[in-house]
C-alpha cells in the first residue's frame, strides 16, 4: 500500500512574469497598433497621463511616410517611365492629376463592360476577353498575341490576323493607352488621341518611337542634334511626350499606398550615421503625480494601487521596447553603412543571428523587433527586415548578399542591349567574372522574384 510522503526537488523552470508578458507584447506590435493600446490605456487607467510630445527636429524626414520599394527595370522603357517625372508624371509612374477612378472596379470589368458596349462582333469579342485577360493592372498586355492566338479555341480556326486587328479595337478603349506591348506603343496610343493639327505632334511621335531613352535621360542636346530640329520645337514635343500615362491601368485601378509611421530615423552627422527614435511615433507616457500622491500613507484604494502598479508596469514595458528597437536598429545601422551609403549592391549578408550575438538577446527577440517596424533613412522608408539577406560566396572569399547580387542582376539587365538580351546562363557567366559564384537556377529565381520577363520574352516585346 502506497503512503503519502513529502519529498524536496531541486529544479529550475521559467516562469515570464506578467511585465515580461507585456514587454514582449507590445515589442510585437506596430506604431499604429501600439498607439491604438495606449489610447486604451489612457481612457481605463486614471494612474496615466501623456507627457507633452517633444519639437520634432528640423529634418527632411516626415512622420508619415509612404514604404518605399525597390523594384526591377527590365528595360530602359521602364527606366523612361520611371525618370520622366515632370510634365505630368510622378514618381509613382502615374499622371499627377486627381482624376483617378474611385469606384473600386477593376481594370479588367471597365474594360469586358466596353467589349459588351462597343460594336466588337461575337469572334472579336472572344478574342477580346482573352486579350483583356492578359492585360496587367498597369494596363500593358504581359502575352505576346502568338500566344493569345495559341490559347483561343483550336476548332474555331482563330488566325493571328484577327487577334492583330482585335488588339486595335481593344487599345481604342479606356484608359487611352491601354494593351499597350511596350512604353513606346503606350505613349503613340495616347498622342494619336490628339487632333492632327496640335503643334508638336509629329516630333512627339517620333521621339515616342526612337528615342525615349534620351528623354528619359534629359538629354535634351542629343536630341535637337539627332532630330535636327529647334529648342523650342522640341520643348513643345516634350510637352505633349511628358503629359502621357506611362501606366494607364492604374487610373481605373489605382494601387492603394501603404503607409507606415517609422519606428526610428537614420541621418547622418558629421560623417556618422545617427540612429533616433523617431520622436513623434509613439506618445510618451507618466504616472499621474496628482492621484500617485493621494495613495501614499493610505491603505485604501486598492483598485487605484492596483492601476498604479499597471501604469508603472506599461512605462517599462514602453521603455524597455525603445531600448530594444535602438539596439536592433543601431547594430543594422553599423553593418549596412555601405547600403546607406552606395545603394542595393552594397548591401552586406547579415542574418537574425548575427545581431542577435551582438546585443546579446534571442533570435526570436530579434524576429519580433524586425517584423512591421520601419526605419526612415535617405534612402527610403524601409522595414527592418529588408536588411537581412543569405550569404552567397565570392571568389575573395567575402560572402555577398542576395539582396546585392539581385541588385547586380536588375543592372546587368537593364543596361542590356535592346534586341538582344541577356540569358541566365549569360548573366552567371558575367557574376562569376566579378567573383560571384552563382547558379543559372539561383538567377532565374532572383530574376522572376523581381518581376523581370526571361530573356526570350524580353527579345520579342517591341522596342
Amino acid at each position: 500500500m502506497l503512503k503519502p510522503s513529502l519529498q524536496l526537488k531541486l529544479g529550475q523552470t521559467l516562469t515570464m512574469t506578467p511585465q515580461l508578458q507585456q514587454a514582449i507584447r507590445l515589442l510585437q506590435l506596430p506604431v499604429l497598433d501600439l498607439n491604438a493600446q495606449i489610447q486604451e490605456a489612457l481612457e481605463e487607467n486614471i494612474m496615466l497621463e501623456m507627457e507633452d510630445l517633444p519639437d520634432v527636429p528640423q529634418t527632411s524626414a516626415e512622420t508619415t511616410a509612404e514604404v518605399q520599394t525597390i523594384q526591377a527595370e527590365d528595360s530602359w522603357q521602364e527606366r523612361a517611365t520611371a525618370n520622366i517625372q515632370d510634365g505630368g508624371w510622378n514618381g509613382e509612374g502615374r499622371p499627377s492629376s486627381d482624376f483617378a477612378d474611385e469606384s473600386g472596379q477593376t481594370l479588367r470589368e471597365h474594360l469586358l463592360w466596353q467589349l459588351e458596349m462597343e460594336h466588337f462582333t461575337p469572334r472579336q469579342a472572344v478574342i477580346g476577353e482573352a486579350i483583356i485577360d492578359s492585360i496587367g493592372d498597369d494596363g500593358y498586355l504581359s502575352e505576346d498575341l502568338a500566344e493569345i492566338a495559341g490559347g483561343l479555341d483550336a476548332q474555331s480556326g482563330f488566325s493571328y490576323q484577327e487577334v492583330e486587328d482585335t488588339l486595335d479595337k481593344v487599345q481604342r478603349l479606356d484608359p487611352v493607352g491601354v494593351a499597350a506591348r511596350s512604353v513606346s506603343e503606350c505613349i503613340i496610343l495616347q498622342l494619336r488621341q490628339l487632333d492632327a493639327e496640335t503643334p508638336g505632334l509629329p516630333l512627339a511621335i517620333q521621339l515616342a518611337e526612337s528615342h525615349l531613352d534620351l528623354v528619359a535621360d534629359r538629354n535634351y542636346g542629343e536630341l535637337r542634334r539627332s532630330l535636327r530640329t529647334s529648342e523650342d520645337n522640341l520643348h513643345e514635343a516634350l510637352v505633349l511626350v511628358k503629359s502621357c500615362n506611362p501606366k494607364p491601368g492604374l487610373a481605373v485601378s489605382p494601387a492603394a499606398a501603404q503607409y507606415v509611421i517609422p519606428d526610428v530615423f537614420v541621418r547622418k552627422v558629421d560623417n556618422h550615421w545617427v540612429v533616433e527614435i523617431s520622436p513623434t511615433g509613439v506618445p510618451r507616457l507618466s504616472v499621474n503625480q496628482q492621484y500617485a500622491r493621494l495613495l501614499r500613507g493610505s491603505g485604501d484604494h486598492t483598485v487605484l494601487r492596483s492601476q498604479l502598479q499597471e501604469a508603472r508596469w506599461l512605462i517599462r514595458s514602453l521603455e524597455i521596447r525603445n531600448e530594444t528597437l535602438m539596439k536592433v536598429a543601431t547594430s543594422i545601422v553599423s553593418r549596412q553603412t555601405n547600403f546607406l551609403e552606395h545603394g542595393d549592391e552594397a548591401m552586406k549578408p547579415m542574418v537574425l543571428r548575427d545581431v542577435a550575438e551582438e546585443i546579446g538577446m534571442h533570435e526570436s527577440t530579434i524576429s519580433r523587433v524586425t517584423t512591421n517596424k520601419y526605419m526612415h533613412t535617405p534612402r527610403g522608408v524601409f522595414e527592418f527586415k529588408y536588411f537581412f539577406s543569405s550569404h552567397l560566396s565570392s571568389a575573395d572569399g567575402e560572402d555577398q548578399s542576395s539582396t546585392s547580387v539581385r541588385a547586380k542582376i536588375r543592372k546587368l539587365i537593364g543596361a542590356e542591349i535592346p534586341g538582344k538580351p541577356l540569358s541566365d546562363s549569360k548573366i552567371a557567366n558575367m557574376l562569376a567574372e566579378e567573383g560571384i559564384s552563382v547558379a543559372r537556377r539561383t538567377v532565374a529565381k532572383y530574376r522572376e522574384a523581381m518581376n523581370i520577363a526571361s530573356s526570350s520574352e524580353r527579345r520579342r516585346r517591341p522596342a
